[in-house]
């Protein structure tokens, strides 16, 4: 199988579902929340793929793989506060992120049950990010900030799918079942919360 096959089926392993139509033009209105959001957003999935790294050191697969992503994500970090910059906009303080809290709940503890979740967790994030993101490059004005945005859906689609591949060679007879379950449960993470101008 090549990778053109394997990308599109990988994908389809986690059936996110759609944002709340809301969601747009609340980010819209509020676009600074929303860039301030991101910054940590993806300082934040830098810092996640590291901690895979230390946790597990002998999985060579998994250290090259997330060494990779983290130099993608804090390029994205100097990326968007390139983007503040032009916009005049300081950078705010990290107040958390309950729709991330949530999924991290439901990481089971036991190995290898919590490699197979902590790879599934992030690739959800991964992709709802690049949902978003890929929402607002088709909406946003701003030619610069619209061709940022779809550069950056691209790329969280790459790092959802990665983080799936590692998921399949970690558990290959649970992981396509586990995503599905954990999709459903992101699916109601979303429903129980106020939309917000915020990438999550």
């Amino acid at each position: 199988m090549d990778e053109s096959e394997q990308v599109p089926q990988l994908g389809d392993a986690l059936p996110l579902v759609p944002s709340d139509p809301r969601w747009l033009p609340i980010a819209l209105s509020d676009l600074d929340a929303v860039h301030a959001d991101h910054l940590h957003c993806e300082r934040k999935a830098a810092q996640s793929a590291l901690s895979l790294i230390r946790s597990y050191p002998e999985r060579a697969d998994l250290v090259a793989a997330m060494a990779r992503l983290a130099h993608d994500e804090t390029r994205h970090v100097v990326q968007v506060s390139q983007l503040m910059s032009r916009r005049g906009q300081v950078a705010a303080y990290d107040f958390g992120d309950d729709y991330a809290a949530a999924l991290r709940e439901l990481i089971r503890k036991p190995e290898p049950a919590r490699l197979l979740d902590r790879l599934l967790v992030f690739a959800t994030i991964e992709g709802r990010s690049a949902e978003r993101l890929g929402l607002l490059a088709e909406a946003l004005e701003d030619p610069k900030s619209r061709d940022l945005y779809a550069s950056l859906a691209t790329a969280e689609v790459r790092h959802r799918d990665i983080f799936l591949s590692l998921a399949r060679d970690t558990s290959p007879d649970t992981w396509r079942g586990r995503a599905a379950e954990l999709a459903a449960r992101e699916a109601e993470i979303l429903a129980g919360r106020a939309i917000s101008a915020r990438i999550h």
